[in-house]
């Protein structure tokens, strides 16, 4: 290892995953390193997620018995991103794909986490080329929170996933029935919050201690060794402002905000950021979504400021088509003051229209809910959820239990689907019929028309597993019935941002390098895989971005492991 001791700290903006990642790989490696967050709690969005990590041909597949080569990797995301082949770095896809394998070797090796696949999921677009029907998929194993001390009370815990169980757990209820489950037996770290953005900040009783999943345990996991490391600096509420710059324009340091006024701070930048969820003036530049149709359930700290940054200094920013985006469908949430999402739409007896009564899309899959939806040439805006009784008193909705009230101003509910309709200003008659053939098909578990049903993730990781003959289909048809208008709600990856070469350095808008600047999360756009989009890459380029720019930073830039096409 280089030891750089006597060169400046690397200053980190950013305290979530690949913030993180990127100050453990810099202290590993001699230097030291600073990290900066805006919140007064870490995490950032990949703590709220999933914790799906992508890697193709990764270590961990390997030692479980699952085969797979980097070529169908290579094979897959080409598949995926065919439709608009303009936005895709082949430059910055194949260092991703090549090095990303062994980064999350390293992180492992180094004790920061402990893989282990997610059981029997598939890649989202199981029909392309190269897809894989499991083992491309990481998450961590189980990490007890008492290993952070006092940091504990200051980890974001995503109300988004049932936090204590595992995907094991899950797959046997489905997604939507382990929130029910969980939530009435008190063991969810995310308990009765789930669905609404309010954090808990204090541990939850549970008969196996303070088990930490999902992503908030991969989180957990790379903070707990970071806190092992002198080398790191960890500040909260200190808010980054401006860029540094010396001679040549050249990146210098940051100026931050912190509870005793500014402060400047000398050395390479690295911006860590989310994306710009909570920014209406990025998200209508970048997505052209206003208020009424776009919420977020990232932490309310994604401001954008990555973004703004980086333009600050003549940063470019890449765009990647909305219809590409990873938003989903959701609501203003009944609790706290944010937004809402979940599996309902996927969930039988339920189906979405537009204003003018029609199916328009696999309404279970988001990947094409917000394709169709979104086109630019035939736009489905404003569109809404429809349901049953069946629905309502099964599955329930967000935090509203199986049979229970919903939220006060929430939900629409009529005798009648033609007067539902009406109500909502829908095409009545037309919400008729749509419904009527919808449900003869979900009677014989098919979707002739839209397809739903016909991915293989979202059978696994979406519906009511035990519902035949689809967890994700069943026909319309018990009144009362019930709908809302939807709006698109981001996750804190917003795919357009900050325009990053392969190896992490932020570009300007004449193509040229910034120096001294570098963006590893979301902030930086998703270039590397360009239109298309899996659930786990967004973490795993930015874990495997955080490998790179740790060991140039620290005088050693990894070597390339297969010959760059550009």
């Amino acid at each position: 290892m280089s030891t750089s001791s006597s060169e400046a700290p690397v200053i980190v903006v950013g305290a979530g995953l690949s913030g993180l990642a990127t100050a453990l790989g810099v202290a590993l490696r001699g230097r030291d390193a600073i990290v900066l967050e805006a919140g007064d709690m870490v995490g950032g969005a990949a703590a709220y997620s999933g914790g799906q990590v992508w890697v193709g041909a990764n270590h961990v597949a390997e030692r479980e018995g699952i085969h797979d080569t980097l070529d169908e990797a290579e094979k897959y995301v080409r598949a995926i991103a065919h439709d608009h082949p303009e936005v895709l770095d082949e430059s910055a896809m194949y260092r991703w794909l090549t090095t990303s394998p062994s980064a999350m070797k390293h992180w492992e090796d180094v004790g920061a986490i402990r893989w282990t696949v997610i059981p029997g999921l598939a890649d989202y677009h199981n029909e392309c080329e190269g897809a894989a029907p499991a083992g491309r998929y990481l998450t961590n194993e189980v990490i007890d929170g008492s290993v952070l001390g006092e940091w504990r009370q200051r980890l974001r815990v995503s109300p988004y996933f049932p936090v204590g169980t595992t995907y094991a757990d899950m797959f046997v209820k489905g997604r939507r029935l382990t929130y029910v489950d969980d939530n009435e037996s008190g063991e969810s770290q995310a308990g009765v919050q789930a669905f609404g953005i309010v954090e808990s900040r204090e541990p939850t009783a549970h008969k196996d201690g303070d088990p930490l999943t999902f992503g908030t345990g991969v989180v957990a996991s790379f903070l707990a060794r970071v806190l092992q490391e002198e080398r790191v600096s960890l500040h909260t509420s200190h808010r980054v402002v401006e860029l540094l710059t010396g001679e040549n324009g050249a990146v210098v340091g940051v100026r931050a905000i912190g509870p005793d006024g500014p402060v400047d701070l000398h050395g390479p930048v690295v911006l860590a950021t989310s994306t710009y969820d909570w920014d209406a003036e990025l998200v209508e530049e970048l997505v052209g979504l206003g208020p009424e149709d776009f919420g977020s359930v990232a932490p309310d700290t994604l401001r954008g400021d990555g973004i703004k940054l980086a333009r600050s200094v003549g940063g470019a920013v890449a765009r990647i088509p909305a219809t590409k985006v990873p938003m989903l469908p959701g609501w203003q949430s009944a609790v706290g003051e944010g937004f809402a999402y979940g599996p309902d739409y996927a969930m039988p007896h339920c189906m979405i229209v537009d204003a003018s009564g029609k199916r328009y899309c696999d309404d279970s899959y988001w990947v094409d809910i917000v394709d169709k939806t979104m086109n630019p040439d035939d736009r489905h805006l404003p569109f809404f959820l429809i349901f049953d009784e069946q629905h309502h008193r099964k599955y329930g909705l967000g935090i509203t239990p199986p049979g229970g009230t919903y939220p006060e101003g929430l939900v629409t509910s009529a005798p009648t689907l033609r007067e539902l309709g009406e109500a909502l200003g829908i095409d009545g008659i037309r919400l008729e019929e749509t419904a009527a053939k919808f449900s003869e098909h979900a009677l014989r578990g098919e979707d002739p028309d839209f397809g739903r049903g016909n991915v293989d993730y979202v059978r696994r990781f979406a519906g009511d597993p035990a519902n035949e003959p689809s967890p994700v289909l069943g026909p319309i048809t018990e009144a009362p019935f019930h709908g809302f208008r939807l709006r698109f709600v981001g996750t804190g990856i917003g795919s357009s941002g900050v325009h990053i070469d392969r190896d992490g350095h932020v570009l300007s808008v004449s193509g040229s390098i910034v120096p001294g600047l570098y963006a590893v999360g979301s902030c930086a756009a998703l270039t590397t895989t360009g239109s298309g989009y899996n659930s786990g890459f967004a973490l795993g380029r930015g874990l495997t971005l955080a490998y790179l720019v740790a060991h140039e930073l620290t005088g050693e830039p990894v070597p390339d492991l297969k010959e760059n096409p550009a």
